[in-house]
């Protein structure tokens, strides 16, 4: 999730999404928001949400090869391709949005928002090391990483827990490597996001919401 309160046009972020995500809280701009219920913070400060993962579908259908070439070839593969055949490291390395494939889409979305609009982007493709260099400040961006037990948890509470690996002629080794992926992403982000100073909150399923919204409240001192 990243944020600001008017001082910086790019600037607040702090995470929480199925792998490892950020929210990207901004006081001046979004292009689609409303005030989205579901975030406890934004409803609690009356903040309009900016969903990445939202966007995905519309970004992924206006590129070339040339600016996204993990993806072009992301999308030419079949199902087991994907999530079967190829190890988790090389899923991890090789998907684009990991990669900060298309990241300039978000900033293009977030620079579309009205002057004095209070904003929370978030979703896992708010990479630390992109989003780090449009901060007013580290403390206006705080990224939640999840555990392995919690995010299968978040899964399966929604009911998508196979929906990827259930495509495929292999599900149960599909979703071990689609949840060892994911793992090794949520280790990028902690390592990354230690190197550059910047705050994470570690979510297991220990921790209730109100603890979550507290946490991340405290974080961009709203």
């Amino acid at each position: 999730m990243i944020g600001d309160r008017g001082r910086d046009h790019r600037a607040r972020a702090a995470s929480a999404t199925r792998t490892a995500s950020a929210r990207l809280l901004d006081r001046r701009r979004e292009r689609r928001g409303q005030v989205d219920h579901r975030s406890p913070v934004a409803g609690r400060h009356g903040l309009r949400v900016y969903a990445t993962d939202d966007a995905m579908r519309d970004h992924g259908g206006r590129f070339t090869p040339q600016e996204a070439p993990l993806l072009s070839r992301f999308k030419a593969m079949g199902m087991d391709e994907r999530w079967v055949s190829r190890s988790p490291e090389t899923m991890l390395e090789s998907f684009h949005w990991f990669q900060g494939e298309l990241f300039g889409l978000i900033v293009e979305d977030l620079l579309r928002f009205p002057a004095g609009t209070g904003v929370i982007a978030e979703g896992f493709r708010l990479l630390p090391r992109l989003v780090r260099p449009l901060l007013a400040e580290p403390g206006h961006a705080v990224w939640l990483l999840p555990t392995p037990g919690f995010r299968r948890a978040a899964f399966a509470s929604r009911g998508s827990l196979w929906k990827i690996a259930g495509k495929t002629s292999d599900p149960e080794r599909a979703l071990r490597n689609l949840l060892d992926r994911d793992r090794m992403f949520t280790e990028l982000l902690r390592a990354e996001t230690k190197r550059l100073e910047l705050a994470a909150i570690k979510i297991d399923t220990t921790m209730t919401e109100d603890d979550l919204t507290e946490r991340v409240t405290e974080a961009f001192e709203l």
